[in-house]
C-alpha cells in the first residue's frame, strides 16, 4: 500500500527545511541563497548548508537572511547521503528538500511554491523540477533503470532514454512522511547511485515521482567523467546497486508495470 499526505501536510504545505552540502563550493551557495532569499514560498523556512571541508564564512544580506540558516561544519568529510541525512534527520516540517549547490533559480520560476505543491498529493514520493543548462536545453536528470543494457545502449550507442525510472537528486522534494518511511538516503553509496536507490525505494513503497513544470538552471558536469577517482567511486556504487535486492525488487516491479513512473518529455 502506498503512503499518502497526510492533511496535517496539506495544511502545512510552506512547512520546508532545505538541505544544501558544500564541498568547496562557497561562491556557488552564497549565490543560491541570495536567489532562495527572492523567493517567497521559502520565507520563515529552514535552510542547512553543511561545509563537507572548510571554506570562508558566508555572507548575510543587510536584514539578514528571510529564512532560519543553519550551518552545519564537518570535522572530516562525509558521504553525499550521509550528509544529508544527518542535517534532514530531526526534521520536523512537512516537507524536506534536498538541494546540490550548483543549482541556480531562475528569474520568475517559483520553483519551490510548484514542487511543495506537487508533493503534497497523495501518494507522490518526490516531486522535482525541469533542469536545464544555460542555454535552456533540457539535461537528462530522468533517466531509466541503469541497467547494463540500457547503459550500453545510452554510452555507446547513444540512444535517448524513453523511461523515468528515476531522478538525479539535483533538486527534490519530499514529504517527510515518505523521507521517513524510506530512511532518507542509504549511506552504503558514498557517492553516486545513491539517487537511484531512493527513488527506487520509494517506487517499491507504491510512491510516485513527479516532475512539475517549473525549471531550474543545472550544468553540472559528472566529476566522474573527469577524474580516474570519481569514475572508481560511480563503478563501485553500481556494482553495489546491481547486487542490491532493492534492484531486483524494483526491477521485476518495474517489468511487472511495463515501464518506468512515466516517458520523458511527458507530463
Amino acid at each position: 500500500m502506498g503512503l499518502l499526505a497526510s492533511s496535517d501536510q496539506h495544511r502545512s504545505a510552506g512547512s520546508l527545511v532545505v538541505s544544501v552540502v558544500s564541498h568547496g563550493h562557497g561562491v556557488q551557495v552564497q549565490q543560491l541563497l541570495e536567489q532562495m532569499a527572492q523567493c517567497h514560498t521559502l520565507h520563515g523556512a529552514r535552510v542547512v548548508v553543511t561545509h563537507n571541508v572548510p571554506e570562508p564564512a558566508l555572507s548575510a544580506p543587510q536584514g539578514g537572511w528571510p529564512f532560519v540558516l543553519e550551518i552545519v561544519s564537518n570535522a572530516a568529510p562525509q558521504g553525499f547521503g550521509a550528509n544529508h541525512n544527518h542535517a534532514l534527520r530531526h526534521a520536523r516540517e512537512a516537507f524536506v528538500c534536498v538541494l546540490n549547490p550548483d543549482v541556480q533559480l531562475l528569474a520568475g520560476e517559483d520553483v519551490f511554491a510548484a514542487l511543495l505543491q506537487a508533493a503534497a498529493q497523495p501518494g507522490v514520493g518526490c516531486a522535482y523540477p525541469q533542469q536545464v543548462d544555460e542555454q535552456g536545453q533540457v539535461q537528462d536528470s530522468e533517466r531509466e533503470l541503469p541497467t547494463p543494457t540500457a547503459l550500453w545502449r545510452r554510452r555507446v550507442l547513444h540512444q535517448s532514454e524513453a523511461r523515468v525510472d528515476w531522478v538525479n537528486a539535483a533538486c527534490l522534494v519530499l514529504p517527510t512522511s515518505a523521507w521517513g518511511a524510506v530512511g532518507g538516503f542509504d549511506e552504503a553509496y558514498f557517492m553516486y547511485c545513491e539517487d537511484v536507490d531512493l527513488c527506487l525505494r520509494l517506487r517499491l513503497a507504491g510512491l510516485a515521482l513527479v516532475r512539475v513544470s517549473k525549471r531550474v538552471l543545472h550544468a553540472g558536469e559528472r566529476a566522474s567523467h573527469r577524474r580516474w577517482a570519481h569514475l572508481r567511486w560511480h563503478l563501485i556504487s553500481l556494482l553495489h546497486l546491481w547486487r542490491s535486492p532493492v534492484y531486483r525488487r524494483a526491477r521485476q516491479l518495474l517489468r511487472a508495470e511495463g515501464g518506468g513512473a512515466g516517458t520523458i518529455g511527458g507530463s
